[in-house]
């Protein structure tokens, strides 16, 4: 007599694996065509690269030569921080407050490296070089792949064409400005603050992100005159605390009324 096969005997099929699972490698499915990865990474390092002249004029019209201008691209590479650094500096601001206010907002790029060191999982003796590439551009493609090798040609290709072509605006822009003499009469020393916000913009999609950005707004012109130039700029990062903390009496205001 035959043995009776049990449904638990049935082998079940395979599911493919998640390619959107953190750490997928290679090959998953889903995954896109390194192609694609790279024509994307490209298109954000080339768009943001280009402004690297705003910041070489900006620099220069501030008053750093263009040895210390190349310089803070080369070893600090964090756009935002840069464009505080030269604008408090313009804005006839301490250097040391200058220096606060833009160490502040490149500490965003650490809890960055936080995501993509678990997302890329690179070998160690990279990980030194490559933390000098993690900036919102990288973090952005790499984290928009669905698979490791994506993320990783994501980061690679970002990071190299953006400081490759950054460092390489800056120059001309620090140069132009020495030879054209003063950036004021030209108006390029709205250059910098207008890159700035084209940048900003775009990550601004949410109302509550809205409504930091007014927060911190308010905040930085309010105190604008009564303040020394730079000190504005890191009051104005407690729009944060302060929308958060809002949001949080609303939520238990809701949660109050629903209970009653």
């Amino acid at each position: 007599m035959a043995e009776r096969t049990s449904r638990a005997d049935i082998p079940s099929p395979v599911a493919p694996p998640d390619a959107s699972v953190e750490g997928t490698d290679a090959g998953a499915v889903g995954d896109r065509p390194d192609s694609a990865v790279v024509r994307d990474a490209l298109g954000v390092g080339i768009a943001v690269g280009l402004s690297g002249f705003a910041f070489g004029v900006t620099s220069a019209g501030s008053g750093l030569t263009v040895l210390q201008t190349c310089a803070l691209s080369l070893l600090v590479f964090t756009g935002a921080s840069q464009f505080a650094l030269v604008g408090a500096l313009a804005g006839g601001g301490n250097p040391f407050t200058a220096a606060a206010g833009a160490f502040f907002l490149g500490v965003r790029n650490a809890f960055y490296g936080l995501r993509l060191s678990q997302l890329l999982a690179l070998p160690r003796a990279v990980r030194p070089f490559a933390a000098h590439w993690v900036i919102d551009e990288t973090t952005a493609v790499s984290l928009a792949q669905r698979g490791r090798r994506g993320a990783r040609i994501g980061f690679t290709v970002t990071g190299l064409s953006l400081y490759v072509l950054w460092n390489l605006t800056t120059l001309l822009g620090a140069v132009g400005a020495e030879a054209i003499g003063d950036t004021d009469a030209w108006g390029l020393d709205a250059a910098g603050p207008a890159v700035f916000l084209a940048l900003l913009a775009p990550m601004v999609r949410t109302a509550r992100e809205r409504a930091v950005a007014a927060v911190a707004v308010l905040l930085g012109l309010g105190l604008l005159p009564v303040l020394p130039a730079g000190v504005p700029v890191l009051v104005a990062g407690l729009a944060v605390p302060i929308v958060l903390y809002g949001a949080g009496l609303r939520a238990q205001r809701t949660t109050r009324g629903n209970d009653r």
